[in-house]
């Protein structure tokens, strides 16, 4: 049973825990919810690859508390996201917007499988009409019969 405990203590232990400090959880859990679910989609320009939800580093600790501040003047989910668009730029979301700017970023895996699909497609007509079959002659079809009946 020890055993069993010191294992299940270790594996708690090595499980990542949430960055959000209990003294940045806000008292209303509707408007926490609210928070959590925006911080999740917010990255952290420290880790970039962190959301500040995720992240310990002090600038997503800064921008998980402008989120909840915001969000406690009465912003909507919307409006905060564009705040911190306003002054982070698009990189600040973890799934960036299609816009004109990031119609590349968007566009580009499908772009790509279409060149490879096309690609493919003349790379096997290609090989089709420079390699066309032809049907055997009279003696080559006996000397194939000859081999096959003698094979049983």
């Amino acid at each position: 049973m020890r055993k069993l405990l010191a294992i299940l203590l270790f594996l708690m232990s090595a499980a990542p825990a949430f960055a959000v400090n209990p003294d940045e959880v806000l008292k209303d859990p509707a408007l926490e919810a609210r928070a959590r679910e925006l911080s999740a989609q917010l990255r952290c320009m420290v880790c970039q690859n962190q959301s500040i939800d995720d992240s310990n580093a002090d600038l997503a600790k800064d921008l998980r508390l402008l989120v909840r501040e915001r969000l406690t003047a009465g912003d909507s989910d919307d409006e905060v996201i564009e705040y911190l668009v306003s002054r982070y730029g698009e990189f600040v979301l973890l799934k960036p917007r299609l816009s004109e700017h990031t119609i590349l970023l968007w566009g580009m895996p499908a772009a790509l499988a279409a060149i490879g699909a096309g690609v493919v497609l003349i790379q096997l007509r290609r090989k089709r009409i420079s390699s066309p079959t032809q049907d055997l002659s009279d003696d080559e079809q006996r000397k194939l019969d000859a081999l096959l009946k003698g094979r049983d």
